[in-house]
């Protein structure tokens, strides 16, 4: 296993800045937090009152981080999680996609070749949400992107399994002879007007072919 690289002061000192606590400060850093730890305590601290970078930024009462539980109505800044203030574990990757598109974080769009057409069905684009460094948990906007299934599958790997693949690609005849052709009133008198209905055979339901 590679040795991971030091920290620098200045680098320790930055996620300080841009988080509210140790573990932030890590995760910000996109290191393991006894990482972290070792080289938090090897500076001294800038503030009186501290010994190290580590214990100037402890924040054991978890002040001015918001406390969100997995089935909360409330809604972290997102800011706070993309910037490591808030751990992203408690949420779905799918509402955290939706909501970096609706805040305008991420374009909607393949970050490749642009691609953004909807269906019309549900009016939703095929777009994946892409992490560059292969981290699922690192919510940095410089590790994401999004990009459409063409482009998924060319350049990071396959979206379906073969399972899947088979099943898509089976073929199900379908059984014509138990299908219940039922029409209402208003589709009977339209195949009368257009000279399609059997007026001889009440019985059984037929169509007469246009010649």
């Amino acid at each position: 296993m590679p040795k991971a690289n030091p920290l620098s002061k200045e680098q320790i000192l930055n996620a300080m800045d841009k988080t509210l606590s140790n573990r932030a400060a890590a995760r910000y850093l996109s290191v393991s937090y006894q990482h972290y730890k070792k080289w938090a305590k090897h500076y001294d601290a800038t503030e009186e009152g501290y010994k190290s970078l580590f214990d100037q930024h402890k924040n054991q009462e978890g002040r001015g981080i918001p406390k969100f539980l997995p089935n909360s109505n409330k809604k972290p800044a997102l800011l706070d999680i993309i910037e490591g203030r808030v751990p992203m574990t408690n949420f779905t990757p799918e509402k955290l996609k939706k909501r970096l598109i609706e805040e305008n974080y991420l374009r909607e769009e393949c970050y490749m070749c642009g691609f953004k057409e909807r269906r019309v069905l549900d009016y939703k684009v095929p777009l994946l949400l892409h992490f560059k460094d292969k981290n699922k948990k690192n919510y940095k906007l410089d590790n994401l992107e999004m990009l459409c299934y063409n482009h998924y599958f060319l350049t990071v790997g396959d979206i379906f399994s073969d399972k899947q693949v088979e099943h898509i690609e089976d073929y199900k005849p379908v059984n014509l002879g138990q299908t219940n052709w039922e029409l209402d009133d208003y589709q009977l008198q339209r195949l009368k007007e257009l000279g399609l209905h059997d007026e001889e055979n009440k019985d059984e339901f037929d169509i007469v072919a246009r010649k």
